[in-house]
């Protein structure tokens, strides 16, 4: 599509799940979420090493600042750092697809 051409006809490197479906990759969605909304990455930027500069503090901040409930409520980096490995809090999508039926 027209989004596709725009990237190529300027060099930018396309990088999308190989169907274009975002729960191939879920974990890098989210983050890349809250990147772009908890920390305002998606407001734009004034030149590119204004928007490198951003992107690193933010993930920065993420890995070192902010605890998350799937790691018991510490960093990233703080997990990384344990000698015994944390049980997983999160879930994998199930593929399943469930409807439920309305009786009039």
């Amino acid at each position: 599509g027209d989004y596709v051409k725009k990237l190529t006809e300027n060099n930018i490197k396309i990088s999308m799940t190989e169907n274009g479906d975002p729960y191939e990759n879920a974990i890098a969605e989210r983050i890349n979420g809250i990147l772009k909304y908890e920390f305002l990455l998606i407001d734009g930027f004034i030149n590119h090493v204004q928007a490198l500069k951003a992107i690193r503090e933010s993930i920065d901040i993420y890995n070192q600042n902010r605890p998350h409930l799937s790691c018991q409520m510490l960093t990233p980096n703080q997990t990384h750092l344990q000698q015994v490995i944390k049980s997983k809090k999160w879930k994998k999508k199930t593929s399943k697809v469930f409807t439920s039926e309305v009786n009039n």
